[in-house]
Order: structure tokens, then C-alpha cells, then sequence
């Protein structure tokens, strides 16, 4: 497996003349292995999103071994790098590429409708196409479960989230965690730090400890690449979950959990759809029922009575008699968000753009 950055790529590029680059195609043979690449706008570390997405492809090699070269492209900004970077790969003879990023959407969706040889995956993304499918997980349906845990072990009544950008897929997994504290202490408040960057150790760093500075004694890193906030918590003595991967190491003694997530049967079975001549795009929300979404190193201080009710949701989850967006369940401005009785579906959630009342700070806009 390959792993670029940005600058080596781009110097690639440079030497070979981007623009001719471009505008030809690789001729394969037909036994030639499925070049198989992965874009993603951070580095590749030991926990997050990308080493969450690179992981998912290890069952892929694993299955097909020599049949499918794999290139992870990594710390490729979103914008017209990425789009340039996006169309490199692909004009290589690249014919499966995962767009690791909301961002990358509107270059790879074109890459998709230019040539229908080509399969793309996008991550948190709306747009479908015959040959270009989103993908996404129910990080809520972990997140109402952490908010349970949250709500019972904090002191202040105060819980806090450090995010990264206030897109759908951020704004669900917020309002879930809220809704699920609420559900055990109903007066809890939740203030969140946007920092509008998906890899910023050092203002991840700052948000966390503002938070803490305002009274927030449960932290949620909603989908920051780093352990920035968690061992900031973990210094203050200050409990915080995340999303993707495992960051327990970070904060052996604050650690509230984890809400991971394994793409790896999603990777596989498109793949090899797309080897069997048979992907069809389809826009692909994927949770606790699918086992793509698991809270995972569950806090010891988590109360026996609150983690059996907690399990008990869970459990509900999986079986689809429970969604944490049932209402009745009131907007941050009052309003009706969901009538009492009545759950969301899939498609209206993952275009949520509203808060729930009880978080305080309000929505960029």
C-alpha cells in the first residue's frame, strides 16, 4: 500500500506535467489489479477518521490480495488541489476512489459522471449517481448513549463538544448527545466550540479548555483527528468520548468511550460490486444494526444502573424499535422539531440543520 501527502504528490505532478497527466488514460491489461485510492484532507496517525477509513480497507486486501493495488492519498486540503489531485488519480488508471471528506464533493461527483468506468464512494456527503455513492454512519446512535453516561456522572450540569464543521453529520451526533442527557437529567445544558478545521491540534486544544473554563465537565471531540481535546480533558480531570477510533491510551483516566466505527464490510461489498460489474450508487447510512457503529472502552465510573438502561437503548437501537430522534423533541428556538409519536427518517437527518433546545450556543451561520 502507497501513502502520499499532498506535497509529494504535487511534485509528481510537476514532473510529469499535470495537464498531460490529465487528459490521458492508462492503458490496463485485463488482469491488471483494481487501483483502489484513498483521499483523505489529514494525516494518517494512530486514531481518527482517516486511520478509521484506511483500516476499513484491510478486509479488501485481505479478500482480494493482488487483485487490488491500494493508494491512500493523505492531508489533501479541500479544494481545488483536491479536485486536481482527485482527477490525477483517476487519469493514472485509478478506477475506485473513496472522497474521504465532505468537502471533496462536487470534484469527485464530476470525476463520477465524466467517466462511468470509474466507482466513487464520498463520506458525509447527499449526491447520488449510478457510479457515486455517500456514505455515512449513525455516530448519533453512539452519541445518545455517551449523553446517558455523560448526564449521570456529571456535576455541573454542564456538558461541552468541541466540533469540527457544523455540517449535518456533526450537528446529529450534538443533538443525539444532548437528547440522550436529557433523557436522564432533563435540565442538562450543552455549549459547543466550532473550529472549523478537521485537523487542529492546537485549536482543538484551546476549545477544550474553554469549555472547562466555562463549567463543562463532559467533553465530546466530535470528529477532531487528534487527541488534542481528550488529553486536555484528561489533565483536567475532565471526562470526554470521540468519534472513529480508540483514544484511551490518551486519557487512561478520564476516558468516557468511544464511538467507533468499522467500514470495512461497507469497503468490501463495494468493491466487489464494482468487480462483478453490478455497483449501483445509493446513498448509505450505516449504525449499531449494521455494526458499523459500536460505543466501544465504556468508563468504569459509569453507574451499574445507568449502563444496564443504557444497554437496554442499545439494544433497542439495534432492532429498530428505538430512534433517539422520536419525539416529542422541541428546537433550540422553540419550535417543534419532531411532533410527539413521530421519528425522523433517514433522509431528514442527515439534513438536519437545527439544534435541539438544550444546546446553548447557537448554530454558525
Amino acid at each position: 500500500m502507497t501513502h502520499l501527502t499532498r506535497r509529494n504528490l504535487m511534485k509528481t505532478a510537476a514532473a510529469t506535467g499535470l495537464a498531460g497527466a490529465l487528459g490521458s488514460r492508462l492503458a490496463f491489461a485485463a488482469d491488471e489489479p483494481l487501483g483502489i485510492t484513498l483521499v483523505i484532507p489529514s494525516p494518517i496517525g494512530d486514531v481518527g477518521w482517516g486511520h478509521a477509513l484506511s483500516a476499513g480497507l484491510d478486509l479488501v486486501k485481505a479478500a482480494h490480495g493482488d487483485k487490488v493495488k491500494v493508494t491512500i492519498l493523505e492531508n489533501i486540503a479541500e479544494g481545488p488541489d483536491a479536485d486536481r489531485i482527485m482527477n490525477k488519480t483517476v487519469a493514472d488508471g485509478n478506477k475506485f476512489l473513496i472522497a474521504g471528506s465532505f468537502g471533496y464533493q462536487n470534484g469527485a461527483l464530476q470525476i463520477a459522471r465524466r467517466d462511468p468506468s470509474v466507482t466513487v464512494l464520498h463520506a458525509s456527503g447527499f449526491q447520488v449517481a449510478p457510479n457515486f455513492s455517500p456514505f455515512a454512519a449513525k455516530y448519533f446512535q453512539g452519541s445518545y448513549l455517551l449523553g446517558m453516561a455523560a448526564a449521570a456522572l456529571t456535576k455541573t450540569g454542564k456538558l461541552g463538544s468541541v466540533s469540527a464543521f457544523a455540517i449535518p453529520e456533526l450537528i446529529t451526533t450534538i443533538n443525539a448527545f444532548t437528547l440522550g442527557a436529557q433523557a436522564v437529567k432533563p435540565d442538562i445544558e450543552v455549549s459547543v466550540v466550532w473550529v472549523n478545521s478537521w485537523f487542529d491540534p492546537a485549536k482543538e486544544q484551546e476549545a477544550a479548555k474553554a469549555l472547562i473554563a466555562q463549567k463543562c465537565d463532559v467533553i465530546f471531540s466530535n470528529a477532531q483527528d487528534t487527541p488534542s481535546v481528550i488529553a486536555a480533558c484528561e489533565e483536567a480531570g475532565v471526562y470526554a468520548f470521540n468519534l472513529n477510533s480508540s483514544m484511551k491510551k490518551y486519557a487512561p483516566k478520564t476516558y468516557l468511550g468511544c464511538i467507533s466505527t468499522d467500514w470495512s464490510p461497507f469497503f468490501k461489498a463495494s468493491v466487489d460490486a464494482h468487480l462483478a460489474g453490478t455497483f449501483k450508487g445509493a446513498n448509505t447510512f450505516l449504525g449499531v444494526t449494521e455494526k458499523v457503529v459500536e460505543v466501544i472502552d465504556w468508563s468504569p465510573d459509569v453507574p451499574a444502573d445507568v449502563m444496564i438502561k443504557i444497554k437496554e437503548i442499545e439494544a433497542k437501537i439495534a432492532d429498530g424499535s428505538f430512534s433517539p430522534f422520536t419525539g416529542p423533541i422541541t428546537k433550540a428556538d422553540g419550535s417543534e422539531g419532531v411532533a410527539s409519536g413521530a421519528s425522523l427518517a433517514d433522509a431528514e437527518i442527515i439534513a438536519m440543520d437545527w439544534h435541539v433546545k438544550g444546546v446553548a450556543t447557537p448554530l454558525p451561520k
